[in-house]
C-alpha cells in the first residue's frame, strides 16, 4: 500500500501514469545531469587560460623550465581527450619505409618494375606506432668523422652484401668488427675516385676536378649512387650532390649515404618522373646505375633531359655503353647506338668518350628542337607542369621557360642576379629582405639552442675532444623551405651541414629557385611518407608549415610520426609557428615521447617557439 505523500502529485497533476513511465523519466534526468557535468568540465578546460612561458635566453633556465613544461603539457594531455602515449613498432619494422611494398604493389596489379615504384594510395591507413632503432644502434659519429666511418648495426646492408659489391667498392671501403669505414681524400688510390673525377673533368675541357664550380656545375643528380663515394668527394670539392636509387628492402645505397651525412633520397626512373622541376641540375652522373638507358622508348633519356640545365652534362659509365671501342675519333661510323641516335634527337651532343665513359652536353641553343626533321619528339606545354611523381612524358620540357639560361652564364653561388630573381618571379626587395629575416633568425636560433643542441653533450664516452662549437647537427631538413632562406644563412654562418629544402606542393613553387641557388631541395606532400629510410636525419625544422597543414585533408599525428620515423634518436625538431598551433605541437609531440619546450620570442607578435628532442629508446 502506497502512503499518502505518493498519491498527493497525482491528485494534482491526474491519474497515476505506469510505472515504466516513472522509470524512464528517471533514467532521462540521470542522462540531462551526466551530460550537463561533462559540458561545464569541457567549457571549463577550453576557456582555462594556458599559461604562456617566459622567454628563455639562457640553457638553464630552459633547462628548468622543461620539467615544468612537461608535467603541465601531461596534465593536459590526459586531462583533455585523455591523450595516450604510443608505443614502439614491432622489430620488423626498424627499417620501415612507407608507400614501398612490393607484395602490395603485385597484388594491387603493378608489374614491370612498377611493383617497386612508390605507390603511397596502396596503403593508407597504417600501425600508429613509433619505429624503434635497431637493437645494437648507436648515435653516428660527429661530423666530418662519421662520413668516413659508420656503426655497421645502423643500417641493413650486412657484410655478405659488401663483399658481393664492385671492386671499386671494396678499395675504398672496409669492414671493421663493428663499422664501415671509408678512405680519406689522401687515401684514394691512382685507379680510385680521384683519378676518376679528374678525368670526368678533362673529359668536358677542365684542368682539374677543382674547375667544376668555374665551369658552371653546382649541382649534381647522382643516380644509383652506390655507397656514397663520389658524393663524398664532390662535396670536398664544395658542389651539391644529391643521391637517388631505388628502395631496396634488405637495406640500400641511399640507407647507407644518409647515415654517412650525404645528401640523398629514395627514387627511380621506373615509370614517373623525379619530384624536381625542369631544369634543374647542372650535372646527371651515372656509374655502373643499373639503368637500361635505350629502353621505354627513350623516355629514361628524355626525363634526364628534362632535369639537365642548358649546357649541363650526362656522364655515364658502364661497360655496356661502349659498342665501338673506345675512340671517339672513328670516322663515318655505319650504325649508331639506341642511346646515341636517341641523344642527337633531343639536342645532345657526345663530346667525350674515353674508356667507358661518355659524356653528353646539352644544348645551350633552344632553337635546335625547331630545326630537327620531321617526327622527332614534340615540345612539352610547361604552363602547369607540377613535377610531383607525374607520370613519364616523351616531349621536350623547359624550351619555354625564362630558367633557359647555360650553366656558364649562371650567378655561382646562393646570391641570384636581379634578372634571376625576375625571372622566378620574386623582386629582390623582397628577397633581400627575407635573406635578412633568415640571418636574424639563425642568429637567434643559435644564442637559444646552442647550448641544448651544439654544447648539451660535448664529449660522449670514447670520442675524441671535439672542436668547438660542439656540432651535434650533420644535417636539416627544412620542410617549408621557401626561397632556402635558412640554407643560405648557414652557408654564410658556414655551419658545417647541409640542408633538405623541402616545398610543399600545395604552397607556392619556389623550388625552382631553391635549386637554382644550388642547394638540394625536392617537392613534396606532407600528407605523405618523405621517400626515406628511418633515421636519416639529424634536425627538422618546420616554419609555418603546421599553419599550412591546418587546412589540408591530413591528421597530424601522422605528420608528427613521420617526422618521428626520419629523425635519428636524440635529434632535434625545431616548430615556428602561432601560438595555437604551437600548443596542438606540444600535446602530439608528448604522445611520442618528445621533450618539447616552448620559447617566446618576445618579439610581440604570435609567433613561438617549439624545441623538440627525440629520445633514444629501446626496449
Amino acid at each position: 500500500m502506497r502512503s499518502p505523500w505518493f498519491n498527493k502529485p497525482f491528485a494534482i497533476l491526474g491519474p497515476r501514469p505506469p510505472i515504466s513511465c516513472l522509470l524512464l523519466c528517471f533514467v532521462c534526468v540521470l542522462g540531462l545531469i551526466a551530460i550537463l557535468g561533462s559540458t561545464s568540465s569541457s567549457v571549463f578546460d577550453s576557456v582555462t587560460p594556458i599559461p604562456v612561458p617566459d622567454v628563455y635566453s639562457g640553457y638553464r633556465r630552459l633547462k628548468e623550465q622543461a620539467a615544468v613544461d612537461y608535467l603541465e603539457l601531461r596534465t593536459i594531455s590526459l586531462g583533455a581527450g585523455r591523450q595516450t602515449e604510443l608505443e614502439l613498432c614491432g622489430r620488423e619494422k626498424e627499417n620501415y619505409v612507407p608507400c614501398y611494398n612490393v607484395s602490395a604493389n603485385l597484388f594491387a596489379g603493378f608489374k614491370d618494375g612498377e611493383e617497386f615504384d612508390r605507390h603511397c594510395e596502396i596503403s593508407r591507413q597504417r600501425e600508429r606506432c613509433l619505429v624503434r632503432p635497431p637493437k645494437d644502434y648507436k648515435i653516428p659519429l660527429r661530423w666530418p668523422a662519421g662520413r668516413d666511418a659508420i656503426w655497421s648495426a645502423n643500417v641493413k646492408i650486412t657484410k655478405d652484401q659488401f663483399l658481393s659489391s664492385g671492386s671499386l667498392t671494396k678499395r675504398l671501403m672496409l669492414v671493421e668488427e663493428n663499422q664501415f669505414a671509408f678512405h680519406s681524400e689522401d687515401g684514394l688510390i691512382f685507379d680510385g675516385l680521384k683519378d676518376y673525377s679528374r678525368q670526368v673533368a678533362e673529359m668536358i675541357g677542365l684542368g682539374s676536378d677543382s674547375e667544376f664550380l668555374q665551369a658552371g656545375v653546382q649541382s649534381v643528380l647522382d643516380i644509383g649512387c652506390g655507397f656514397g663515394i663520389f658524393g663524398a668527394h664532390l662535396i670536398s670539392l664544395k658542389l651539391m650532390p644529391i643521391c637517388i636509387a631505388a628502395y631496396e628492402a634488405t637495406g640500400s645505397q641511399v640507407q647507407l649515404a644518409l647515415e654517412r651525412g650525404l645528401p640523398a633520397m629514395i627514387g627511380n626512373f621506373i615509370s614517373r618522373q623525379l619530384p624536381y622541376p625542369p631544369l634543374s641540375f647542372d650535372m646527371v652522373h651515372c656509374a655502373q646505375c643499373g639503368i637500361v638507358w635505350d629502353e621505354k622508348d627513350g623516355m629514361l633519356l628524355i626525363e634526364v633531359d628534362r632535369v639537365l640545365r642548358p649546357g649541363g652534362y650526362f656522364v655515364l659509365t658502364s661497360p655496356a655503353s661502349n659498342p665501338h671501342g673506345s675512340s671517339l675519333s672513328t670516322k663515318k661510323r655505319s650504325t649508331l647506338t639506341p642511346i646515341e641516335e636517341f641523344t642527337e634527337e633531343i639536342c645532345w651532343n657526345l663530346i667525350a668518350q674515353q674508356d667507358e665513359t661518355f659524356i653528353w652536353q646539352k644544348t645551350v641553343d633552344v632553337h635546335c628542337y625547331k630545326s630537327r626533321k620531321h617526327g622527332a619528339l614534340p615540345l612539352c606545354n610547361d604552363v602547369h607542369n607540377t613535377p610531383y611523381y607525374q607520370p613519364l612524358v616523351s616531349c621536350i620540357s623547359g624550351t619555354t621557360s625564362n630558367r633557359w639560361i647555360p650553366i656558364q652564364n649562371r650567378s655561382s653561388g646562393p646570391h641570384l642576379s636581379s634578372a634571376e630573381l625576375v625571372g622566378h618571379g620574386v623582386q629582390p626587395e623582397d628577397f633581400f629582405e627575407d635573406s635578412q629575416v633568415w640571418r636574424s633568425a639563425l642568429r637567434n636560433y643559435w644564442s637559444l639552442l646552442s647550448p641544448i643542441i651544439f654544447s648539451d653533450h660535448p664529449k660522449r664516452p670514447g670520442d675524441e675532444d671535439p672542436t668547438p662549437p660542439y656540432n651535434m647537427v650533420r644535417n636539416v631538413m627544412d620542410m617549408n623551405a621557401q626561397y632556402g632562406g635558412l640554407n643560405a644563412a648557414l652557408l654564410e654562418e658556414e655551419k658545417l651541414v647541409w640542408v633538405m629544402n623541402v616545398v610543399p606542393v600545395r604552397a607556392p613553387n619556389t623550388l625552382p629557385l631553391v635549386l637554382d641557388r644550388g642547394f638540394a631541395g625536392v617537392m613534396h606532400d606532407w600528407c605523405e611518407p618523405f621517400p626515406t629510410y628511418p633515421r636519416t636525419y639529424d634536425m627538422l625544422h618546420a616554419n609555418g608549415l603546421l599553419s599550412h597543414l591546418s587546412s589540408e585533408r591530413c591528421a597530424m599525428m601522422d605528420l608528427f610520426l613521420e617526422m618521428d620515423r626520419i629523425l635519428r634518436p636524440e635529434g632535434w625538431v625545431v616548430f615556428s609557428d602561432k601560438l595555437g598551433a604551437i600548443e596542438m605541437a606540444r600535446a602530439l609531440a608528448m604522445q611520442i615521447h618528445w621533450e618539447a619546450r616552448v620559447i617566446d620570442l618576445d618579439n610581440g607578435s604570435d609567433q613561438r617557439l617549439l624545441v623538440c628532442q627525440k629520445p633514444f629508446m629501446k626496449k
